[in-house]
């Protein structure tokens, strides 16, 4: 999946949800609808600021991981989503 691609058709709620679900991972998408849910947002808007609140938030710590992992991925723009979604689970799930 291209990363930009994927984002542009976020505003389509079907879209998002199953790229979400092609992640593999359920519990991801209950946390990801709880926090939406939560901000008034969907699933799609939610996600898209999601991958841009990592690319101008995240260190540069983890930046390089991220690029140590895409160089082995199969699929870099699924490792990308879920470095991002899981990276603005944490921080909103912060105090």
């Amino acid at each position: 999946m291209l990363l930009g691609d994927l984002l542009a058709g976020f505003d389509d709620e079907s879209i998002a949800t199953e790229a979400v679900l092609r992640l593999g991972d359920l519990a991801l998408m209950t946390r990801l609808r709880e926090r939406a849910e939560a901000d008034g947002r969907t699933l799609g808007d939610y996600a898209a600021s999601a991958v841009r609140r990592f690319a101008t938030e995240a260190s540069d710590e983890r930046w390089v991981t991220l690029m140590g992992t895409l160089v082995r991925a199969q699929d870099p723009g699924a490792v990308c989503l879920k470095q991002a979604l899981d990276y603005v689970l944490a921080e909103d799930a912060r105090p």
